[in-house]
Order: C-alpha cells, then structure tokens, then sequence
C-alpha cells in the first residue's frame, strides 16, 4: 500500500511528458510549417526563454548577467537576421552588430554591481550561446531565396530522431560509456544507434523534402548525429558546473527550454556553415 502512491505520481509524470511531447510537437510543426511569420514569432519567443533561462541559472549560483540588455540584444540579432533574410533591412544592418555588442560594457556602468568583468562576459555568452544560434535558424528557412519550412523541420526531425535511436538503442545495446565524466547514462552504442537513425531518416527526407537533394540531407544527418549529442553534453557539463539537474521548469515533464533545444543550438552552426560553404 505506501508504494501506491508513488507508482501513481510516476504514471503521472510519464503521462504528463508524453502529452506535454504531443502538444508541444503540433505548436513546433505548425508554426514551422504554416509561415514565415509563426517560424519568426516562436523562436523568438523562445530566444527571449532561453536567453532569461541561462541567466537565472548562473543568478541562482551568485552571478550577476545583466538580463535586461541580453534579452533586448539577443532577440534583436534574432529580428536583424530574420529581416535581412526577407531584404526588408539592407545587408549594411549588419554593421550595427559591434555597436548592439558594447553596448553590454556600456549598460555594466549604470549596474553597480561587483565583478563587472565576469557580468559583461557572462552576459555575451548568454547572447551567443542562444540568441546566437537561433538567430541563424532563418538562414535555414530562406536558403531558397524565400521561406521554406523544409530545412528546418528536416533538422528538427533529424534531432528527433537521433535522440529517440540512441535512446534504445542505449538501452538495449549499450556498454560501453561515452562520456562517463559528464553524463553517465550515454553509450557509444547509444550514439551509433542514433546516428544509423539519422542517415536512415536522412534519405527518406530527401525523397519527400526536396528543398535539398540526398548528399546534403545526409551530411545534415552526419552533424545531427555528430554536434547533437555534443550539444547535449556542453549543456550538461554547464549544469555540472552550476549544480543543478534541469535547467528550469518551463515545461512540465521536460524540463526548460535550453534542456530541449541543447543540440539545436550547437547543431545549426555548423548546418549553416555546411550548406553555405559546400
């Protein structure tokens, strides 16, 4: 009889997760898929999440970001990026960048607060290691010269994918530790499962999303395979250092923002990087 009530709290935990999963799936695909419009609206809600995220994080450890001007100077280079992409903002904008930078060292004067080196540093970090990722995610979307949801959601489902594969393929496999220092429960069985995952959705992409053809979808899937698990272990290590096991609560059952979107934001990167070199 004691047991019952935590074998019921768990079922409900799990319960909460998939349902939690299945929603937040619909709002991504729809608003990925629907326009170039829902895309700019929820990544930028998400680059505000996420950037305020990191901050309370390292605020929760003594640290002292300064949240107002990382939010407002993420989430322009977000809107500069994204207007560049529709040529509503010529590509001189870009020179604005240095100035939207320092303005961080400029702001620290008006804090007030101790260790003005580490506040600066840890602010720019914040503004690079999410509002800088994401900002390269309307790159993805306007590859062709105007918006398509293609890329974007072939790369989500390719980090879906990669996840669910080296999950069982973990958990049925595994044996061999990857990276035992800082996630215990990842295998090199794990992460050879999800990469066969990724090449294999890779190829059925390129027969239906034909945005790309079938040597770009599985370099995509390579670096997926690759930078996703990197991504995840750069945010765990993060969380190490700071003592803490989720890195917020914003969503029930998952965790917050930067422990969903860790590999995404490592991952496109380096996908820009590949389509526009190569």
């Amino acid at each position: 009889m004691p047991q019952e009530p935590s074998d019921k709290k768990s079922l409900n935990n799990f319960q909460q997760r998939v349902l939690v999963g299945i929603a937040g799936g619909a709002l991504f695909i729809g608003a990925i898929y629907w326009s170039q419009w829902t895309f700019a609206a929820l990544f930028l809600a998400l680059t505000l999440l996420g950037i305020r995220e990191f901050y309370q994080l390292l605020s929760f450890r003594g640290f002292s970001p300064n949240y107002n001007a990382g939010m407002v100077l993420g989430c322009a280079l977000f809107v500069l990026t994204f207007l560049l992409q529709l040529h509503l903002v010529p590509l001189s904008a870009l020179y604005a960048l240095p100035p939207i930078l320092f303005f961080v060292f400029i702001s620290e004067l008006f804090r007030k607060k101790e260790q003005p080196f580490v506040n600066i540093a840890l602010t720019l970090l914040g503004m690079l290691y999410v509002g800088g990722s994401f900002s390269m995610l309307p790159i993805l979307g306007f590859l062709k010269g105007h918006y398509s949801w293609q890329v974007i959601m072939g790369t989500m489902l390719l980090l879906w994918t990669s996840d669910s594969g080296a999950y069982f393929a973990g958990k049925t496999f595994g044996r061999h530790k990857l990276f035992p220092r800082i996630s215990p429960g990842k295998t090199w069985e794990g992460w050879l499962g999800g990469a066969v995952f990724s090449l294999a959705v890779g190829y059925l992409l390129s027969l239906y999303f034909q945005d790309l053809a079938l040597p770009y979808w599985l370099g995509i899937a390579l670096i997926v395979a690759v930078f996703g698990v990197l991504g995840d272990l750069i945010e765990s290590l993060l969380k190490r250092s700071l003592q803490v096991k989720d890195s917020g609560t914003l969503i029930p059952g998952h965790g917050g923002i930067l422990d969903r979107f860790d590999s995404l934001l490592l991952v496109v990167p380096f996908i820009v990087a590949y389509l526009k070199l190569f």
